[in-house]
Order: structure tokens, then C-alpha cells, then sequence
């Protein structure tokens, strides 16, 4: 038996919003998420970013770590950066950068707060 085209175009256009919302959604909480993370980053009693790096709008930055710019072209793959963060000296065992995850200087959703912002960088 064949289903009436009005049912079909409406489970299209259902489904065409709800796929909508689904690309949407994400984007706000990744927005939100970065916010999140800068305020984390710039707090200098948790991730204390700024007093080893460069950052935009960021005040009285440091000089020992590498100016964070162009995050996404350094680290194609989110995964890496957030491994980074969560533990610099395993990639360098001689890094002065803190291993915010292994010492639980931070959260895992703070870690993943600033890895957001970091991103947007």
C-alpha cells in the first residue's frame, strides 16, 4: 500500500528540523564551553594560562610558553591539544607547563572548557 505524499514530505521537513537542531545545538554549547574556558584559562587560581602565554584580550601575559594563536592549524586534532593540556610532559618530559589533569589542577570539564577556547584561538 503506498503512504500519501503529505506523510512523506512531513516526516521530511520533521526530519530536516531536527537535523537542523542537531548541528545547531552543538554550536551554542561549544560557544558557551568556550566561554566557560576562557574565564577558566584567565583565572589565575586554575589554569593561570596567561602567566606562561600570549593570549588574545588577555592582560599582563607571560613570555615562557609559546603565544596561543592559530590553535586549530597547530592542532588539527582536538584529542592532541586536550592531551597537551591534561599533561604537556608527555610529549616533553622537560616542560615547565603544569600537568593540569594528572595533578587535578582542573576538572576533566574545565580541562574540556579550555580546550574549547583554546580552539577558537
Amino acid at each position: 500500500m503506498r503512504k500519501p505524499t503529505r506523510t512523506i514530505l512531513a516526516a521530511s521537513a520533521v526530519a530536516a528540523v531536527m537535523g537542523a537542531m542537531t548541528l545547531v545545538m552543538p554550536a551554542t554549547a561549544t560557544a558557551a564551553s568556550a566561554e566557560t574556558g576562557k574565564k577558566v584559562a584567565f583565572d589565575r587560581k586554575k589554569g593561570n594560562c596567561l602567566a606562561c602565554h600570549m593570549i588574545a584580550g588577555g592582560d599582563l601575559p607571560g613570555n615562557i610558553g609559546p603565544p596561543l594563536v592559530a590553535m586549530k592549524a597547530r592542532f588539527p586534532d582536538k584529542a592532541k591539544l586536550r592531551a597537551q593540556i591534561w599533561d604537556a610532559t608527555v610529549k616533553n618530559p622537560n616542560s615547565m607547563m603544569p600537568p593540569f589533569g594528572k595533578h587535578k589542577i582542573m576538572s576533566e570539564s574545565e580541562i574540556d572548557d579550555v580546550v574549547e577556547f583554546i580552539y577558537t584561538l
